[in-house]
Formats: structure tokens, sequence, C-alpha cells
């Protein structure tokens, strides 16, 4: 309760917290709050400005704006939870193992590997394995937790070579404690924190790369609304209609934005470095 109290009272925390709650729930309940089928087509009314009926328009083939960006909540939400969710379960194991067991292993391959990743840009990384694995939202989201495992493999490693020569770890060890019950029972725990904050920032990161990866048509098809791929299917109407591309980029603004300041909060109120 302490914890929650310290994140209350940090206001731009807050209002990251607020408007990703605002997007679980419109994505949640996104069948009640868009007024039409996302991808029902009206030749009637294409490319209709912003109206009572259509708040956002339509775009080039009559679908209702606003109800695609309300449905495309849905793919961002899954793409920040399934890509930093994949890169977990690939960099926190490995952290763990190479922090805790060190030797060869540790420094020559995983480290090795983890300073080559990152040797690439994020994205040009992420764009590669996509283009291996081909398109889809499912290779998108497994190109981009690949893309995102080195840097949670090189925190989790930060943090266990600071905890593993711990008293209360060696304590562990001279009354014979087996080694996965350190790992996993005393020193996950107290690592957890920067790990945190790292998923939340890794988030929006994740969000911007399945927009752009969409956007590429290499990640969510088309007609799934998704927020990328509304912008390239938009971006030629951008001197006829350029709400077409302003709604789904200030979605995508917003919720980048409700990450960073999400994750920025808790950084202030988990990281003891970031409180002094």
């Amino acid at each position: 309760m302490k914890t929650v109290g310290k994140f209350l009272r940090n206001g731009l925390g807050v209002i990251g917290a607020v408007i990703i709650l605002g997007l679980i729930f419109v994505a949640i309940f996104a069948p009640l709050i868009a007024p039409f089928d996302p991808n029902a087509q009206d030749y009637n009314k294409i490319l209709i400005s912003p109206d009572g009926e259509h708040l956002f328009g339509t775009d080039d083939l009559g679908r209702d704006i606003f109800s695609r960006v309300v449905y495309g909540a849905r793919i961002s939400i899954q793409a920040a939870l399934i890509s930093v969710g994949i890169a977990m379960l690939i960099g926190v194991p490995i952290g763990l193992l190479s922090g805790y067991y060190r030797g060869f292993w540790d420094e020559w391959i995983v480290m090795r590997s983890v300073d080559a990743m990152q040797a690439f840009p994020f994205l040009i990384l992420a764009l590669a394995i996509s283009a291996v694995l081909g398109s889809g939202f499912g290779n998108a989201m497994l190109a981009i937790g690949i893309g995102f495992a080195p840097a949670f493999i090189r925190i989790t490693r930060g943090q266990v070579l600071s905890l593993r020569n711990m008293e209360y770890i060696q304590a562990a060890r001279s009354v014979g404690v087996k080694d996965a019950r350190i790992i996993f029972r005393h020193i996950l725990p107290n690592a957890m924190n920067p790990i945190v904050i790292q998923a939340t920032l890794a988030m929006a990161s994740g969000i911007i790369a399945e927009a752009s990866l969409s956007y590429l048509g290499l990640g969510v098809q088309p007609p799934t609304p998704s927020w990328g791929s509304m912008l390239n299917q938009a971006q030629t109407l951008m001197s006829v209609a350029p709400y077409a591309t302003f709604y789904p980029g200030i979605a995508i603004f917003l919720v980048v934005l409700g990450f960073n300041l999400l994750g920025d909060g808790l950084q202030q109120v988990l990281d003891p470095r970031a409180r002094k």
C-alpha cells in the first residue's frame, strides 16, 4: 500500500495509468463502443468528413474510422502484452542462469550474442526476423519479442550479478539450499522491480513496432483493423482526407505516451536510484 501511495503522488505516472486503463477499457468493450462493424463497407459513404454519424469520418471503402480505431485498440494491447511476454519468457530465464553460473557460457556465448543483436537498430532487427518468418500478426509478435529479449537478458543478468553474493544468498548456500530454489525463490523476486519497469517501457516500443510492421505489410493483414495498417491505407488520402491518418496516428501517440509515463512513474517508485 505504501508503494501504491507513492505512485499515486506521481502525477504523470497516474496520467499514464489512466491512459492505459482507458485503452484496456476500449479494447474490452469495443463491440459496445463502436457504432459500426469495423469491416463493413458502404460505397455510398466513401470519404465522408467527420460528422454526427461518423465521428472520425469514413475511409476510401466507406468504413467507419472511429469503429476501426476502437477495434485497433485490441491489436495494440495484444501487441504490447504478447511481444513483451515473449521477450520475458526468453530473456529472464537466460539472464538468471547466465548471471548466476557465469563462466564461459555467460561471457562468450550469451553476452556476445546479446551484443551482436543489440548492435542492430531494434526495428531493423524486427523487420529482418519478420521477413524471414513471413507476414502475419503471430510472426510479427515473435519477431518483436525476439528483438526485445536481449534487453531483458542484460537487465536480469545485471540484477543477478548484484544479488548473487549478498549475505542472505550465501547463507542459503551454506545450509544446502539448491540452486534452483535460490534463483527463483530468493533472487528473482528481488530482481523484479527493474524488470517490471523495462517491461512497461518495452510495451510502448512494442506498439510502435507492431504499427510499423503493419504499416509495411508484415504485421496485421487487412481487413483486420490495426492502427499501423490504417495509416498505410490512408497515406494516399492525405490531400483529400487528412483525418483518415490523423486519428490512428493520434491513437498511437496517446497510447505510447501513456506507457512511457506509466513506466517513468513506476521507475520513480520502484527504483531507489531514481528516488534520490
